[in-house]
């Protein structure tokens, strides 16, 4: 053992003066002397007949989530528990192979993992194939597969029909229209959206106050009037939604006004922002937040499925041919901590952003793509306990389909700043 390898390990003084006494097999053996417990792991050289110096790799502990690229056009986002994979990339092949998913770029295999450890697979662009054997797998599995255009919206998810087979939920969906509980539900999406953008210009306020003392006050002012929004729309009454919706959606529209001269202030001119634009933006922050809400659409629709109920048939949204005015409705109360943080963070840490005839080019969508999912799959407090924010939408769908069956009383979801 070279005077090099010595200087990796910090080993006392002691050891050191007492090494001459120790056998061979002391040296390397724990249970023979307990100096060795002291000592790096080693290894009786055959030859020599004394010992070496095995170099050993550490892992570094694992995360409670990572984002690791697994190739160019594959990235797996994962955890403890589960994982999430995303693909991209023109000539992908995905199918199975006993228990496990295979992902081949002609004919090489450049990845495959588990199914059991997989709970949705996201297709986010063209020129990805599979075949028939694995989307049966997947659905036997219940893991969903969905497919993203280059804006991120969805446009289509496969999953098993016998996942959403449950009708006693969509029945009681379906009559809570015309009573109290659509009420009590659309008063609690308006107010966790409005909680949650309050406290999303507080949570940057907290940062912006160290440099800027007047931006932050002005700052401050909105978040107190959003706040007021919130105490107004806890005080509509009424007995079914249809009565109050344009109420609602007024004080909604209000607190909306103010919560993006909030994001203006933030941003100051890290980026051109006029005002929120959901279609065709052409504009950098525009186009990463509606990237970001395609992909959160995504998880909540698959949320609402898994609960057994509609989306088609929401409360605070109006039903229209092809409008998924539940996802909408539950979509709310998850923008500010999982979409617009991401946003607004990405912006002001100075990292690049492209536009190419007036979307994302792929580099950017990727950047987002990988902050979001990194996003839900962060813990935040939820009832006591801390949960990833991905699982906390599924249990949101879960206790609405509580509530309109008669359980305990939606409350929203709101992060803490």
């Amino acid at each position: 053992m070279n005077g090099e390898d010595e200087k990796l390990f910090d080993v006392p003084t002691e050891a050191v003066e007492d090494r001459s006494t120790k056998s061979p097999a002391e040296l390397i053996r724990p249970e023979v002397s307990t100096w060795a417990l002291a000592r790096p792991a080693a290894q009786l050289n055959l030859f020599t007949g004394k010992p070496e110096l095995v170099r050993v790799e550490v892992p570094e502990p694992p995360q409670d989530a990572a984002e690791i690229r697994v190739d160019e056009g594959v990235r797996l986002v994962k955890d403890e528990e589960s994982s999430q994979i995303i693909l991209s990339g023109y000539g992908l092949f995905l199918s199975k192979k006993s228990e496990r998913l295979l992902v081949k770029k002609g004919k090489e295999v450049i990845y495959q993992f588990p199914l059991f450890r997989i709970t949705d697979v996201v297709l986010m662009s063209h020129g990805i194939s599979l075949s028939a054997d694995l989307v049966d797998e997947l659905c036997q599995r219940g893991i969903r597969l969905s497919f993203l255009d280059s804006r991120g919206q969805p446009y289509a998810m496969l999953t098993s029909p016998h996942l959403t087979a449950t009708v006693q939920a969509r029945r009681h969906q379906l009559l809570a229209f015309q009573d109290r509980r659509g009420l009590d539900f659309a008063k609690a999406v308006v107010i966790g959206k409005i909680r949650n953008q309050e406290r999303l210009l507080r949570y940057f306020g907290k940062y912006i106050k160290q440099i800027d003392g007047p931006r932050f006050e002005e700052l401050g002012d909105l978040a107190g009037s959003l706040r007021g929004q919130a105490h107004a729309a806890a005080k509509v009454e009424g007995s079914c939604v249809d009565e109050c919706r344009g109420t609602l959606m007024g004080l909604e529209g209000t607190a909306g006004r103010l919560y993006w001269d909030g994001v203006r202030l933030i941003l100051d001119e890290k980026a051109e922002f006029f005002g929120r634009q959901h279609q065709g933006a052409s504009d950098a922050v525009n186009s990463m937040l509606n990237y970001g809400y395609g992909i959160l659409y995504a998880q909540v629709w698959g949320a609402v499925l898994n609960a057994g109920l509609e989306p088609f048939a929401g409360f605070l949204h109006v039903d229209r041919p092809g409008k998924p005015s539940l996802v909408l409705d539950l979509v709310e109360e998850f923008r500010q901590p999982v979409v617009d943080r991401v946003v607004l963070s990405h912006v002001n840490l100075g990292s690049a952003v492209r536009l190419e005839e007036g979307m994302l080019d792929v580099e950017s969508r990727r950047a987002v793509a990988e902050r979001v999912l990194e996003r839900l799959a962060t813990a935040e407090r939820y009832s006591g306990k801390k949960y990833q924010v991905r699982s906390i939408i599924q249990m949101q769908a879960r206790r609405l389909a509580s509530f309109l069956q008669g359980g305990s009383s939606y409350k929203s979801f709101a992060f803490k700043w």
